[in-house]
């Protein structure tokens, strides 16, 4: 099979389907190059993670993962976090990621020259499409997933990373592993949740010149929204250049180019509707701006009050000494359910914590208890494993 032939969109030379650019280069986490390889396609397994990449050419393929491989041409597999439940396979072409690329080329100046890099494993959508990115656009590539977050900070320092993709968990293991500052990293990609006050800090200190963008989106719809410097903390930022948006009875619902053909194993928890998109979201619009209050599928109903536990989890995260929060519910003879949450940080703050909670939430939705934990369990995403906390 022979290269696609190039092709110039956004001022930078691209390629038809998935693919490495001419000047695009890549590194392993020993800082070994990694060279391309003839097309392929199949399944391909994640580690190491630059023999998948090799063999990108537009072929239909999957990293990881359960199940037959992929068939048709332009099309890829790739897999959802699994924060409550196996990750399920979605079908995409590769042009609803190519699409997207232009758009960031545009945003980020991603192009030769840069370098970027990805923490998590290729398993995990983000760190897949940042990798993607970087090759068709003509980046240099760094995969530093197999190293220790302390050697991960060292190599974007001595690399001189540019661009990084990342969870807030694994940025957070950035920031406690300590190490160098890192003075050439001007744009931190942020997707999976949000980002707490506290690390927002951690990495201004960490990365000074750093712009900060956080995005909400998933598997199923890539980008939906953008975060900006000047976006309040507590809003997931504006629809993102090509997504339409619309809120149904509190229900997120997205049109646009970079929406995924359909599930490949079981059904998931997105729904169709003449071609608008709900991947169980909620939310508002305000001034242009999105609000998430949860998903339907974690919502519970305590005493027939609806909570949604991530709007606890974010306000966890915000206070004093917690690193780490997850909101649960238990059975509860009188309520129905009640709420637990689970912690890691200084346990002097308990007391604080709880009254703080019932200040904020009411004794109703308020968690009855904090259940402190010295280790987190976490996927191969960077979201916290709920079924084991479970």
């Amino acid at each position: 099979m022979s290269e696609p032939a190039a092709r110039g969109v956004s001022g930078k030379a691209q390629i038809e389907g998935f693919g490495w650019h001419p000047e695009a280069r890549a590194f392993d986490g020993a800082g070994v190059e990694v060279k391309r390889g003839a097309p392929g396609q199949g399944v391909f397994p994640d580690r190491p993670a630059g023999a998948a990449l090799a063999a990108l050419g537009g072929g239909p393929f999957r990293i990881g993962g359960e199940g037959p491989a992929p068939e048709g041409q332009g099309v890829f597999e790739a897999l959802t976090g699994g924060s409550s439940g196996a990750p399920r396979r979605i079908r995409r072409s590769q042009a609803s990621w190519i699409a997207s690329f232009a758009v960031n080329a545009g945003l980020f100046d991603i192009g030769p020259g840069l370098r970027v890099a990805v923490l998590g494993r290729l398993v995990h959508s983000l760190a897949l499409y940042g990798a993607v990115e970087a090759l068709y656009l003509g980046a240099e590539l760094h995969l530093l997933e197999e190293l220790r977050p302390d050697r991960q900070r060292t190599a974007l320092a001595v690399r001189r990373v540019g661009l990084v993709y990342a969870t807030p968990a694994q940025l957070r293991l950035l920031v406690e592993a300590g190490g160098p500052v890192l003075p050439d990293l001007s744009h931190v990609i942020v997707g999976g949740s949000k980002l707490d006050p506290a690390l927002r800090l951690a990495l201004a200190q960490m990365a000074p010149e750093a712009v900060v963008r956080e995005f909400y989106g998933a598997a199923e719809a890539s980008f939906i929204s953008l975060s900006g410097p000047d976006t309040p903390q507590d809003s997931v930022g504006s629809p993102y250049p090509g997504v339409n948006l619309r809120i149904e009875a509190g229900e997120i619902w997205v049109k646009s180019p970079y929406l995924f053909e359909g599930y490949a194993s079981d059904p998931g928890s997105a729904r169709w509707a003449e071609g608008w998109l709900s991947v169980g979201e909620t939310g508002e619009m305000r001034q242009g701006l999105l609000y998430l209050a949860g998903r339907m599928s974690r919502m519970v109903k305590v005493a027939d009050q609806a909570v949604y536990p991530e709007e606890i989890e974010a306000f966890l995260m915000a206070q004093p000494g917690l690193t780490r929060a997850a909101v649960l519910a238990r059975p509860d003879a009188l309520r129905g359910v009640h709420l637990v949450a689970f912690v890691m940080g200084d346990r002097t703050g308990e007391a604080t914590i709880l009254a703080a909670l019932r200040r904020r939430f009411g004794a109703l939705k308020a968690p009855k208890a904090l259940i402190w934990r010295e280790d987190w369990p976490m996927l191969a995403s960077g979201k916290t494993d709920l079924g084991a906390l479970e």
